[in-house]
């Protein structure tokens, strides 16, 4: 029986510890390039899904959005499952759906939501720092929050990561950008429009620097209105997770 080709909207989760980021790349394992092994094992054979955005090495994701074309003729539920039972263990489809035709995972997004995580502990913990940045000297709260507080709205974040490509904007608009503390944990929730490369790792880094004193508020909104430099210096990956991209009519 054959079905007929339609276009199909994935939402993936993954660990990204043993994963070289999203993005397929050569002789590198990568939440696509697994994706796409997943699906030639049950018959697809198109050159290259789609993914939404770009992850580092080593950063998670819970709502990752793919967009395939395929001809399949059991329905979306039976998609999910076929592929789940191909995919490593730290790689899953939690949804699969018919969508538009010319649905572009990247391109149709409206906004990204990204959570961090961190923790403040001299010695070291390894398993709470697979998905948590460690911190010591201890933050303050109230200049983490404070800090936070500079970024919502549309600016040039020159300072804070580089365009995707040669030459592209600087410029993005946050919507949301807050901590909070809950069982001795620190998350950071940050959504835009779309995001520079390594931008969320680069905001924590500083506002970390700001909560244990090496930096001020001053200091972070002079660069993010002039694009005036600040030390060097990211987050680790491990922390950051892509909770959700969100599309028109949709939430």
């Amino acid at each position: 029986m054959t079905g007929k080709m339609a276009r199909y909207q994935l939402i993936l989760a993954y660990d990204g510890a043993r994963f070289e980021g999203s993005q397929r790349q050569a002789d590198r394992r990568t939440a696509q390039g697994e994706l796409e092994k997943a699906l030639r094992t049950i018959g697809w054979t198109g050159r290259s899904v789609l993914i939404a955005g770009r992850t580092d090495s080593g950063v998670h994701a819970e709502g990752q959005c793919a967009a395939v074309d395929f001809e399949w003729t059991h329905g979306p539920e039976k998609l999910r499952a076929a592929l789940n039972a191909a995919l490593p263990p730290d790689l899953a489809v939690r949804v699969v759906k018919e969508a538009n035709p010319d649905f572009h995972p990247r391109f149709d997004a409206t906004s990204r939501l990204y959570r961090y995580l961190l923790f403040c502990d001299p010695v070291r913990d390894p398993v709470r720092e697979r998905y948590a940045w460690r911190v010591w000297p201890e933050v303050d709260g109230s200049l983490l929050q404070s800090a936070s507080q500079v970024f919502p709205g549309r600016h040039d974040f020159a300072a804070f990561g580089s365009p995707m490509s040669r030459g592209g904007s600087t410029v993005r608009t946050v919507m949301l950008s807050t901590w909070s503390l809950s069982d001795g944990e620190w998350q950071f929730q940050v959504q835009a429009d779309a995001f520079l490369y390594r931008m969320v790792r680069r905001l924590v880094h500083v506002q970390v620097a700001v909560a244990q004193g090496r930096l001020t508020i001053d200091q972070v909104r002079l660069a993010l209105d002039n694009q005036t430099r600040l030390p060097a210096g990211l987050a680790p990956a491990y922390g950051l997770s892509l909770v959700n991209v969100t599309y028109k009519n949709q939430q």
